[in-house]
C-alpha cells in the first residue's frame, strides 16, 4: 500500500526522462526506417548473482509499475528535448501522445532470482518497449540489491527486529527506496518519515546524541525525553559512562523505561553488561537496541548477546558491498515487421566473452523435490512442461497498457518469507558460495 491507496496526497512527476539519451536516438531512427511498431520482447535478467551471494530478491516491482504509469513526455519535457535538440521534430510529435500500452510479466516482488531469470519482460512494440530500459534497470537494480542485503541482514538477526535507517548515507531519494526494499527483505520499520509518509512503513525514531549534549547533564537531557515522550522511550545511554547512563536512565523512567540504544564500543561485551544492569535495576522488560556500522556479518556475531533490536544504515543502503544487481534489458525477440499477426522471431547478442544471451520469449518455473525444497530454476522457450505447469514464476503486472498487479507491500513482505523457506537450508548461509539452485535452460 503506498501514500495514493490511503489518500495521501503524492507529487507524481513525469519518469520520462529517467532514461539515456540513446533510447531517444534509437526511437528517432527506428520511426524513420520503419522499424518502430514491429512487435518486440525485451527482458531484464542478470548473467551472474553479486559474487558470494546464493539468491537475489526482486525488489522495486511496484515502484516500476509507477514509473510505466507515470513515464508522459509532457509539455515541459518535450520544450526541454527540442530546445536541445535531442530528438528531431517527427520524434517529439510521437513522444508527445505516447503511453505504454504493451503487456509486462515478471516475477512478483518478493520473489528470489538466479542467474538467468527472466524477471522481467516487457511485450509491444518496439517503441513503446525501448524506451523504458533505463528507468526499469535504475529501479530494479538498486531496489533489488537493497533488498538482498536486507535479506542477509534478517538471516542473521533471526527474528530480532531490524530498523532502517540510512537515510543520511545516501542520496535523499534513494533513501526512501531503500526504505522499501529493506521492507520487502525483512526489516520491520524506517526512520525515514518520508519513506512512512509514501508507503504506510512503520517509523521510529526518539533522539540522537546531540540532545544529550544539548542539556547541562544527561539527567536533564532523560528527563526531558520522557516527560515528552513517555517511559516507553528509548534512550541513548553511551554519550558519556554506559553504566551511569543506564542507571540515571532507570532512575527517571522507572522499570517502565521502553529501551535502551548502544551506538559505540565493544558491542557484544556492553550489550551482556547492560542488560545483567537493567535486570539487577528492575527493569527486566526494557529491551537493548544497537547501533554502529552494523552490516550482516556483525549482527551475526551478536546471535549470543541480549540485544533485541538492530538500526542499520550504510551498509544497508549501499547493499552491504553490492550496491547494483547487474540487471541488464535485452531485446530477445521480434517481429520481422509491423504487421501485429507477424511472428516473433528469437534475437540474441553473440558477443564474445560473457556478454551473450539467449534470444526467445522465456517462461520460469522452479522445481521442488519430493519434500518441498526447490532444486533448480527451469527456463524454457517452449511448452511448459506438465510436472512444472503450477510451479510458473511470472505473473502478470500489465495487460494492454493498464496495472493490474498492484498489491500492498506487506504481500511482497510475506512472499519474500515464503520464498526463503522454499530453499535449501544452506541458501540461509552467510558464508561466500555460488548460488544455491543451478539454472536449467529445456
Amino acid at each position: 500500500m503506498n501514500a495514493a491507496d490511503l489518500g495521501l496526497p503524492v507529487d507524481v512527476p513525469s519518469t520520462a526522462l529517467f532514461t539515456d539519451q540513446y533510447e531517444l536516438t534509437m526511437l528517432q531512427a527506428a520511426l524513420r526506417s520503419g522499424t518502430a511498431d514491429r512487435r518486440s520482447v525485451f527482458e531484464v535478467f542478470t548473467r551472474r548473482l553479486p559474487d558470494g551471494r546464493r539468491y537475489g530478491v526482486v525488489a522495486g516491482t511496484g515502484r516500476v509499475l509507477d514509473a510505466v504509469e507515470n513515464f508522459r513526455f509532457d509539455a515541459g519535457v518535450i520544450g526541454f528535448l527540442r530546445d536541445q535538440g535531442i530528438v528531431d521534430e517527427p520524434t517529439l510529435q510521437w513522444l508527445a501522445s505516447y503511453r505504454f500500452g504493451g503487456d509486462i510479466w515478471g516475477y512478483p516482488e518478493g520473489e528470489v532470482y538466479f542467474p538467468g531469470s527472466p524477471i522481467l519482460r516487457v511485450e509491444g512494440s518496439f517503441a513503446e518497449c525501448v524506451l523504458l530500459e533505463t528507468v526499469i534497470l535504475s529501479i530494479l537494480n538498486h531496489d533489488s540489491a537493497i533488498a538482498a542485503a536486507a535479506s542477509r541482514m534478517s538471516t542473521a538477526a533471526a527474528g530480532r527486529r531490524l530498523i532502517e535507517m540510512g537515510a543520511r548515507r545516501t542520496h535523499e531519494l534513494a533513501a526512501v527506496a531503500s526504505a522499501r526494499a529493506a521492507y520487502v527483505g525483512g526489516f520491520s520499520s524506517t526512520s525515514d518519515l518520508a519513506a512512512g509518509f509514501r508507503y504506510a512503513i512503520p517509523t521510529v525514531g526518539t533522539s540522537a546524541h546531540a540532545f544529550t549534549l544539548l542539556h547541562d547533564s544527561e539527567r536533564d537531557a532523560f528527563r526531558a525525553q520522557v516527560d515528552s515522550l513517555g517511559r516507553g522511550t528509548t534512550l541513548l545511554v553511551d554519550t558519556y559512562d554506559v553504566a551511569e547512563a543506564v542507571r540515571t536512565a532507570v532512575e527517571i523512567a522507572g522499570p517502565e523505561l521502553g529501551a535502551v540504544r548502544i551506538d559505540s564500543g565493544d558491542l557484544l561485551l556492553v550489550a551482556h553488561r547492560v542488560r545483567e544492569q537493567l535486570d539487577e535495576l528492575g527493569a527486566t522488560n526494557t529491551k537493548i537496541v544497537v547501533t554502529s556500522d552494523l552490516d550482516e556479518y556483525a549482527i551475526a556475531s551478536l546471535a549470543a548477546a541480549p540485544v533485541d533490536a538492530y538500526g542499520v544504515g550504510t551498509q544497508l543502503v549501499t547493499g552491504s558491498g553490492h550496491p547494483t544487481c547487474s540487471m541488464v534489458y535485452k531485446l530477445v525477440a521480434r517481429a520481422r515487421s509491423a504487421d501485429p499477426k507477424a511472428p516473433l522471431e528469437p534475437v540474441a547478442k553473440k558477443s564474445l566473452g560473457a556478454k551473450s544471451s539467449i534470444g526467445g520469449r522465456k517462461w520460469a518455473a522452479r522445481r521442488f523435490d519430493a519434500h518441498g525444497v526447490a532444486e533448480a530454476e527451469v527456463i524454457g522457450l517452449h511448452a511448459v512442461p506438465p510436472e512444472l505447469v503450477d510451479r510458473q514464476l511470472l505473473v502478470e503486472l500489465v495487460k494492454g497498457g493498464e496495472v493490474v498487479a498492484r498489491e500492498p507491500l506487506d504481500t511482497a513482505r510475506e512472499r519474500h518469507t515464503a520464498a526463503l523457506a522454499g530453499l535449501p537450508m544452506s541458501a540461509l548461509q552467510l558464508s561466500k558460495g555460488e548460488p544455491v539452485l543451478p539454472t536449467e535452460y529445456v
